[in-house]
């Protein structure tokens, strides 16, 4: 199990990484955070993002559907923005969300690593 800080190092190391939070999607707080500057607030974006995964979440809800989100992948011209649920049961109710540089990133990798971060994850 990886700590936090480990977790958030791990997912910084992805490549064209530019930053990574571990949020909290009820208050839409973010827990931890690392990389970003430059004009990108990591904790700003993780705050507006927990309205996209809340969204879905009511979506899925209202439909009656019984699955999970696995992960939401947001495609800009520039970035791609991934979030994941945290499944441990000490984690429920946290999202790790990862923004990457989309010229500089291979989002199965991305997808791949991001998953096998957030199952290590220790809240």
């Amino acid at each position: 199990m990886a700590e936090m800080d480990v977790a958030l190092k791990d997912a910084l190391e992805v490549d064209g990484a530019i930053a990574v939070a571990i949020v909290d999607w009820t208050s839409g707080m973010a827990l931890g955070t690392a990389g970003g500057g430059f004009g990108f607030d990591v904790s700003v974006a993780a705050a507006a993002n927990t309205e996209v995964l809340r969204a879905k979440l009511r979506t899925l809800e209202m439909l009656g559907m019984r699955d999970t989100v696995e992960d939401i992948l947001l495609t800009l011209d520039s970035q791609y923005h991934l979030l994941r649920p945290v499944t441990s049961p000490d984690g429920r109710g946290l999202f790790v969300y990862l923004a990457l540089h989309r010229d500089r990133a291979n989002l199965a990798m991305a997808r791949h690593r991001l998953r096998l971060i957030e199952q290590q994850l220790e809240i």
